[in-house]
């Protein structure tokens, strides 16, 4: 019974190292790939470590990463460790009441954590950053420490401290030359346990940070936000780097136990399990020094000037940033937010950026506002580069305050093998009705462009205002997560309509012609009911600190070279006319891709108008949307 068995184990064991390994191993394949995508290899390349090397963001990220965990791991490992110590001579009741303290931090969900941490900064008014994210760390690592250490203090005789003091020892002489080296595993493992807790934190992190400052995980997340194999290349590098501490760990106590012999030999004696940690302590600090003083530092100083950008995640080329810092000798912070709103949330708390890259509509918002500053003319000279239909445009008619930046159209990417044109052109939005393509669409999450699609689909204004039209537009997209399966995705569309895995989706134009490059199956449709003409653009906050700086950047990515970076790398249509006449033209990344140049003066094709209380009611009505979609599931 026992042989039949092993066989067995072993089968188990095998998968259970593929199931661990196999995401790993084809992870590090694809940092090596020639092509964008994450999932089809068109050879073999070095190009994204290149990418990572020559952004200074991704390697301040990996400095970040480890000189906040060895700080964090070092500090809580002393903080904890006397703790313990202090905790085990204290009455049992004060004893007992500290554990179960203790044990809370651990226990409770991340994300109550990070609130608590953030709005404990936000309240004594400590500006978030590099500081704030280690001290962090350092209160959520120190449990971990405490929880570790305390079980070899209990294996010690209680009076072992009394007896080395009896026999001469100070009380500090007993507390190092006795207590420690006998709970020092304990401590040693504490200390990885915080290190690995800090390298592995994402949540608390991101709610404490602020300034510019990321850790791997935070770029990590907003990479993930669109297509970028950097994230290959930069995990790649994480996992090798993890890999020599633990080899050094595990080797060096090898090649150094003869001469530990000869010190034990000689009186000396020196704790042995502290070496794998000293050595990994040295290994891990070699690669900070390389990753703070290796990485591209964005070229020279230039008057200490430093300008805060806030953007959408991957919103920007491989090279403008670097080739700015060069061209000015300034210095570039960019922060990544989600969705407008979130962005609107810190501006609206007073937080100072020199420059935004918000949506038409929330222009109009910040514009009402009064959060936006009008732009100084006569230190531009793009407006006169870029394409007639993205200037003057509703939210902005005089382009007072934005410049564009993106601008592109809502559509329907499809499998042109399994979707005819004939049958799109019949049903426009109404295609997502069809039962014929139940459980093979994607939805797009976005409330705005979701309602847009419906009431598109009945014949109304996108911008409407009456309740009962978009009572209507709610119905219909009731109908459609409740009848046809629907799967609702964000960016995740991108990777899955290129692989045809649905036969249509909803999508924005810049997106599908990413997809339709990588897959000549894949076609985007612009329903002749309309749809919206979305515009991103660059403005200044009135709280800017640089906005001469500011006006200089504007210029900057609203040239060709800027530009034409931008668009070739995030794949949205540029404002700049001659970069998109250069990119949809022969030879061009996307020529024959007719999604890369959005349809313009189009009757039908309307621009966002904000309206606080449509805003809300689709809101709501949305969240119902969702849940309809949940259930039906």
């Amino acid at each position: 019974m026992k042989k039949g068995k092993r066989p067995i184990g072993k089968i188990l064991m095998v998968l259970m190292i593929i199931f661990f390994y196999l995401p790993i191993l084809y992870m590090i394949v694809f940092s090596f790939n020639d092509g964008k995508s994450l999932t089809n290899f068109t050879g073999f390349s070095l190009r994204w470590y290149k990418h990572m090397l020559e952004t200074g963001g991704m390697l301040e990220a990996l400095y970040t990463t480890f000189s906040i965990a060895l700080l964090a791991a070092f500090i809580s490992t002393v903080v904890g460790t006397f703790s313990a110590i202090g905790l085990s001579k204290s009455r049992k009741l004060v004893r007992d009441l500290m554990e179960q303290v203790n044990n809370l931090p651990m226990m409770n969900p991340d994300i109550v954590t990070a609130i608590g941490f953030m709005l404990l900064f936000i309240t004594f008014r400590v500006n978030k950053g590099y500081m704030t994210m280690l001290l962090a760390h350092i209160a959520f690592c120190i449990p971990y420490v405490i929880l570790s250490v305390m079980p070899k203090i209990r294996s010690l005789d209680p009076n072992l401290a009394d007896a080395a003091m009896d026999l001469g020892a100070t009380p500090w002489q007993a507390l190092v030359k006795v207590i420690i080296p006998q709970i020092t595993p304990g401590i040693l493992s504490g200390a990885l346990i915080a290190f690995t807790m800090s390298v592995d934190d994402f949540i608390i992190s991101y709610f404490v940070t602020g300034g510019g400052v990321k850790n791997l995980s935070i770029m990590v997340y907003t990479m993930s936000r669109r297509v970028n194999p950097s994230i290959n290349a930069a995990s790649t590098l994480m996992i090798l780097i993890i890999t020599i501490v633990l080899v050094t760990i595990n080797v060096v106590p090898v090649l150094v136990s003869k001469r530990q012999k000869k010190e034990e030999r000689s009186g000396r004696k020196v704790p042995g399990a502290l070496i794998p940690l000293a050595a990994a302590v040295v290994c891990a600090a070699g690669l900070i020094v390389f990753f703070r003083f290796n990485g591209a530092q964005g070229g020279r100083p230039f008057e200490g000037q430093v300008l805060h950008i806030y953007n959408w995640g991957e919103y920007t080329g491989e090279n403008i940033i670097g080739d700015f810092e060069e061209y000015t000798g300034a210095k570039v912070v960019m922060e990544n937010y989600d969705s407008n709103e979130q962005m609107y949330i810190k501006i609206a708390n007073g937080e100072a950026y020199d420059i935004l890259v918000p949506s038409d509509y929330m222009i109009q918002r910040l514009i009402q506002e009064g959060y936006l500053q009008k732009l100084d003319q006569s230190r531009l000279d793009c407006l006169d580069k870029l394409a007639d239909a993205v200037k003057g445009l509703p939210y902005d008619p005089e382009n007072e305050y934005s410049v564009p930046y993106f601008w592109g159209t809502v559509g329907i990417v499809y499998d042109k093998t399994k979707v005819d044109l004939e049958t799109l052109e019949r049903e426009g939005f109404n295609i997502f009705l069809n039962q014929k393509y139940r459980g093979d669409v994607y939805l797009y999450d976005s409330e705005r462009d979701s309602f847009m699609m419906a009431l598109k689909a009945l014949g109304y204004s996108m911008n409407t205002e009456d309740p009962g039209e978009i009572n209507e537009a709610f119905e219909w997209l009731i109908r459609c997560v409740e009848t046809m399966d629907t799967e609702t995705v964000t960016d995740e569309i991108i990777d899955n309509m290129a692989q045809g895995r649905r036969a249509l989706g909803l999508i924005y134009s810049g997106d599908a012609a990413y997809v339709m490059s990588e897959n000549e199956n894949m076609g985007f449709y612009l329903p002749l009911s309309g749809t919206n003409l979305w515009s991103d653009a660059m403005v200044i906050p009135k709280n800017a600190k640089n906005p001469e700086l500011a006006h200089e950047f504007i210029n900057f990515a609203a040239s060709f070279d800027g530009a034409y970076d931008n668009s070739s790398f995030v794949g949205y249509t540029s404002a700049n006319q001659e970069v998109m006449e250069v990119l949809s033209g022969e030879g061009g990344e996307y020529e024959g891709i007719d999604a890369y140049i959005p349809r313009s003066g189009y009757g039908l094709d309307e621009v966002f108008v904000y309206n606080e209380k449509t805003r809300k009611l689709i809101s709501n009505l949305w969240s119902k949307v969702r849940i309809a979609e949940s259930n039906a599931n």
